[in-house]
């Protein structure tokens, strides 16, 4: 079988970076197993513009925002499943000082396309703890990873574009021109696998750092239609049941659910939450984060035929739609990457 290109992983950056190469009419294979876990699966799937303890815009955010949301549209509609859920978030303000501040960057060109409403007062206090009022965000939501990476799955199965099985190494010859795994002939391989690239032969020299993460899914009896975000997220999916996390771990990366992590989880949502809730179910997860927190992007310095996007870490949602476009567009049109994810910049540790 000859192809354009071999996909090494289907979790989120793997499936959309495949999406935009078949839309630019090249022929792809996917090379992933069913049976392995995938973080991207169990993921928050939050996409928030403005983020971290002192509410700055995201990295990139601009850029990252006005692409992501006509582009998962476009992919529902292809897939005919609804995956991507737009909802305000609303942050509570922990003090006066913290409302005057964002009274004044509402104003601000900067901002103000992606704040909805600054509540001067408790709006929310039914179901949060917001007396000094708090930040209704625009352009966010969260997209269920899972039905999303299933449905792609599904896809490709049909399509004849997928094959079940465990990546060998051993079995990937690196020619004069491209790249021949099995009785597969590809101009290019793209390894996507995530947190598997520490046993990459030839990635793995890249400063992966895996954050472990877990997550509650919680039952209440109130009806949430915000998404609320202040020391946890908690996203109302149906039914009462809400996600609520997420914790992040640098020291025991693994898959297993910890009473250490439900215990923070429960802490945490108890500050914020003023509803009642039952823990009813608990899932963990292995980011494939990078030391400089930003993605691994390109080619390889002497195999121009083996390419790596990973590393998208916990906002690999808002991150991987831009930049698995501009990947594309790289590799078929010879257009730049942006020098921040550019794997060019770790050159120097081989």
């Amino acid at each position: 079988m000859q192809v354009d290109y071999l996909i090494v992983g289907q979790g989120l950056a793997g499936t959309v970076l495949c999406e935009h190469l078949l839309q630019m009419g090249k022929k792809v294979v996917v090379v992933d197993d069913l049976t392995l876990s995938n973080s991207s699966k169990v993921a928050g799937g939050l996409y928030n513009p403005i983020t971290g303890r002192k509410m700055v815009k995201t990295w990139n955010c601009d850029n990252l925002f006005s692409y992501l949301i006509p582009f998962y549209q476009k992919l529902e509609q292809k897939l005919g499943v609804r995956f991507l859920i737009e909802k305000p978030i609303y942050r509570p303000f922990a003090s006066t000082e913290e409302l005057n501040e964002w009274m004044g960057k509402s104003a601000e060109e900067n901002y103000a396309p992606y704040i909805k409403e600054i509540k001067d007062r408790s709006a929310y206090g039914d179901h949060v703890n917001d007396d000094f009022g708090g930040i209704l965000l625009n352009k966010s939501g969260y997209v269920d990873t899972a039905m999303l990476i299933n449905a792609y799955q599904s896809y490709l199965l049909a399509e004849g574009f997928y094959r079940n099985e465990v990546f060998s190494y051993d079995h990937l010859e690196l020619l004069n021109k491209g790249v021949k795994y099995k009785d597969i002939s590809a101009d290019r391989v793209i390894f996507c696998d995530g947190r598997l690239a520490q046993n990459n032969p030839y990635f793995q020299w890249l400063p992966m750092r895996p954050v472990k993460g877990e997550l509650l899914f919680v039952k209440t009896h109130t009806s949430i239609e915000l998404i609320y975000n202040r020391g946890v997220f908690v996203i109302p999916l149906s039914d009462g049941i809400c996600k609520v996390g997420a914790t992040y771990d640098h020291e025991n990366v693994d898959e297993n659910i910890t009473s250490k992590a439900q215990n923070e989880l429960t802490r945490r949502l108890k500050q914020l939450a003023n509803f009642d809730f039952e823990v009813i179910d608990q899932k963990a997860g292995v980011r494939p984060a990078t030391k400089d927190r930003k993605p691994f992007v390109g080619t390889h310095p002497a195999h121009k035929e083996l390419v790596v996007f990973n590393g998208l870490g916990a906002k690999g949602v808002s991150l991987a739609p831009f930049y698995a476009n501009q990947l594309a567009n790289h590799l078929e049109t010879g257009d730049h990457l942006d020098s921040e994810v550019n794997i060019e910049r770790f050159f120097s540790l081989i």
